[in-house]
């Protein structure tokens, strides 16, 4: 079985592995939530072991009875704990009502909400579990507002509430945690959309179910948080066994785009790399990096013998909308060659949508509303499900960039990417994933393993050169040597 950390989960299925634990197992509700809450209290003391003032705010849920859990656990350890409660535990049921009586009897203080939280070192978050959908409101709206203006670190129980599990969307107020303990199984909203704003550093409890449990369930998706190693090369080898990478754009005062992607398909390995671009920016680009074997083209016809000789083409980094490009796609989609598809050339697909199994699409949020008529908007609020309508629409592999970037072909769960950072938000960032794509491609990668690495690699890269310089500041080009350095370990 895959690594349970590496498993992502719907609500719904998390839900139904809880009732094959208690149902088929036999480990009753009450011990799982006595454990949820156990849990959460030692990473609370092990991440914040100085804390001794704590505010736990409880929901009506079982998300609440794991806080009464946590704060009648706090009681005992002698720190000073208060829960707020968005509803008096007189109206609780079942297991959560259990756990705020065995804390209401340790002695631990529940409040209605007040006006303001004040004074802790730490608030634990247990207002909404993940069966929660759709914008707080009321108590639960105010409870939310009251942990984001605490101005003490949140611990979420299982989600921060107001995080939609599945998606990673926030219809609403969300609280902003530290770090998230998620039980049982990790959610995928936690990973995507608004997921890494709002989670933290998220950790996995699995309540010490039996292993079994799993494999009931197919997960939903998976995650990718390293780069798996291309192995070592023969000491024969020659450039003719990495393959010849194609890269196509570069309009009019656009010519780095098509020379970063060039440049980062050399540093993850191919063997050989050509440019065709406009002939205006031919010879700076050679100037530039002289191992780009660079050629001016002014339309199709000069692209064929190009295209005879690559064993995997790029295109759309810079390369313009107008008739240009639009010639130069259709040279591209015309040939029987892998193709990485990205930017404008995403764009032109759009006007024209075709279906086809040879090629990677590589849409940002706002390119994949116009492949899919719809805003950028729309698209973040479900991500999963705009990754499968791309796939469904145009075919081949599909990465649909962002924070926690999906990669989606025909023949299994997603996949998503749970590295990269902030610093990524800059021109020329795709360009070099474009190229990272299609020089693992031109090794001998099938496209979607291709996309799937790369992203990862890619992501790996701008972790490494953020941590050499800050994110701020952060350039495509300062994930070349990274780049380099990953793709040989």
């Amino acid at each position: 079985m895959q690594n349970l950390s590496d498993r992502l989960y719907r609500a719904e299925q998390v839900r139904e592995l809880d009732r094959i634990v208690i149902e088929e197992f036999g480990i009753a509700g009450h011990e799982l939530m006595a454990r949820a809450g156990r849990g959460a209290f030692e990473e609370l003391r092990r991440r914040w072991p100085a804390a001794t003032r704590i505010a736990v705010v409880c929901g009506a849920g079982n998300n609440g009875g794991d806080g009464y859990v946590v704060a009648r656990l706090a009681r005992a350890a002698g720190l000073y704990v208060d829960v707020f409660a968005t509803t008096a535990p007189a109206g609780l049921r079942n297991e959560a009502a259990v756990a705020a009586r065995e804390a209401l009897d340790a002695g631990v203080p529940v409040h209605a909400l007040p006006e303001a939280l004040a004074g802790f070192d730490l608030v634990v978050d247990a207002v909404l579990g993940s069966g929660a959908r759709g914008a707080p409101t009321g108590a639960v709206s105010q409870a939310i507002a009251l942990i984001n203006t605490a101005g003490a670190p949140v611990l979420a129980l299982d989600l921060p509430s107001g995080l939609d599990p599945d998606t990673g969307h926030t219809p609403g107020e969300a609280v902003h945690a530290a770090a998230t303990v998620s039980f049982i199984g990790l959610k995928a909203g936690l990973f995507t959309g608004n997921g890494p704003d709002h989670a933290g550093t998220v950790l996995l409890d699995d309540l010490a179910v039996p292993a079994g449990v799993y494999d009931r369930l197919s997960p939903m998706a998976y995650r990718r948080h390293d780069v798996a190693a291309l192995g070592p090369r023969a000491r024969s080898a020659h450039k003719g066994d990495f393959g010849h990478v194609l890269m196509i754009g570069g309009d009019l005062g656009m010519g780095g785009a098509v020379r970063m992607a060039g440049e980062a398909a050399l540093r993850v390995g191919a063997g050989l790399v050509s440019i065709a671009t406009r002939p205006e920016h031919a010879t700076a680009i050679t100037a530039a990096r002289p191992e780009l074997m660079t050629h001016g083209i002014s339309g199709p016809e000069a692209l064929a013998p190009l295209l005879a000789r690559a064993s995997v083409v790029a295109i759309g980094c810079g390369l313009g909308q107008g008739a240009w490009g639009w010639a130069l796609l259709g040279a591209v989609l015309d040939s029987d060659r892998p193709k990485v598809v990205d930017a404008d050339a995403l764009s032109l697909v759009a006007d024209q949508p075709v279906q086809r199994n040879d090629w990677v699409l590589t849409p940002h949020p706002g390119e994949a509303g116009r492949l899919l008529g719809c805003t950028a908007a729309e698209v973040q609020r479900d991500r999963f499900s705009a990754a499968a309508a791309l796939l469904a629409r145009y075919g081949g592999t599909v990465v649909l960039k962002g924070a926690g970037t999906l990669v989606l072909d025909s023949d299994g769960p997603p996949e998503i990417c749970t590295r990269g950072n902030p610093g990524m938000a800059g021109g020329g960032m795709g360009d070099v994933l474009t190229g990272v794509i299609a020089g693992l491609a031109a090794q001998g990668l099938a496209l979607s393993e291709a996309a799937r690495r790369g992203v990862c690699l890619h992501a790996c890269a701008a972790d490494d050169a953020a941590a050499a310089g800050g994110e701020r500041g952060l350039l495509a080009t300062d994930l070349l040597p990274h780049l380099r350095r990953r793709v040989n370990q």
